[in-house]
């Protein structure tokens, strides 16, 4: 997706929100999903998955044009997913800064991109951090320590790859080269992705270890931490929850 999201991910999203809307799952508490009990006694062919997709995307449909009669100024914006032929619509995207942020994030200038992960990693437990100076970095952007307790810490370098596209296997293997004898662990941060084979490449075994951090994982840290986001309540109607009340 243009967000950097696997598709395959974000179908499963959805997948899991039909199981909410539909009683399976409970979504109490963002991030937290639980089966409830209807969900524990339940046994869903693929069948019964597919009936249950199309239900949802029919009341989605119906809940859509009754906004758009209701507010005419507002132009909703329609998907459609032409899986096995047929049209439906998607829900709207649950989170809609995410792309915002990742815009911002790929458009600020690389020094700053190595200064936003020191402030993150320091934000997260890390002490000591520092940025390499230009033309002496020796392959690396940053290092600094992470202190489990008082007996235990670690040296730990980082390297920053700000732009769209894939960290090869090469790449993780040249911040692993700039690793030895300097560090004992290894962060690679983007605001792309990896391939599979620099995933292989970072948990080799016998090799020292290398965290992968991509751009959905980026974006979830500074969602916790709130880094350059603002957090606010809005409100949707729960539609489904009144159905049982229009009988």
């Amino acid at each position: 997706m243009e967000s950097g999201t696997p598709r395959f991910h974000n179908q499963v999203c959805w997948a899991r929100q039909y199981l909410v809307w539909e009683g399976f799952i409970s979504a109490e508490k963002r991030g937290v999903w639980q089966l409830t009990g209807k969900g524990r006694d339940a046994f869903l062919t693929e069948e019964d998955g597919r009936i249950l997709f199309k239900k949802w995307v029919e009341i989605n449909t119906r809940q859509r044009k009754a906004k758009q009669d209701a507010v005419s100024s507002e132009d909703a914006q329609e998907k459609q997913d032409d899986s096995n032929g047929e049209k439906t619509e998607e829900p709207e995207d649950e989170y809609p800064h995410r792309e915002k942020l990742l815009n911002v994030l790929r458009k600020i200038s690389p020094d700053g991109f190595e200064r936003l992960c020191k402030y993150i990693l320091r934000l997260y437990g890390f002490e000591n951090v520092q940025v390499t100076p230009k033309g002496k970095d020796g392959g690396i952007d940053g290092y600094g320590t992470l202190k489990l307790n008082p007996f235990v810490s670690f040296k730990v370098i980082f390297q920053c790859k700000r732009y769209q596209g894939t960290v090869s296997r090469a790449q993780i293997g040249d911040l692993r080269n700039a690793m030895l004898g300097r560090a004992d662990k290894g962060i690679m941060i983007t605001t792309g992705n990896f391939s599979e084979d620099a995933k292989r490449e970072a948990d080799r075994e016998g090799a020292p270890p290398i965290e992968l951090i991509d751009a959905e994982t980026l974006i979830e840290m500074m969602e916790k931490e709130e880094i350059g986001l603002k957090p606010r309540t809005v409100y949707d109607v729960d539609y489904p929850f009144f159905e049982k009340y229009m009988e």
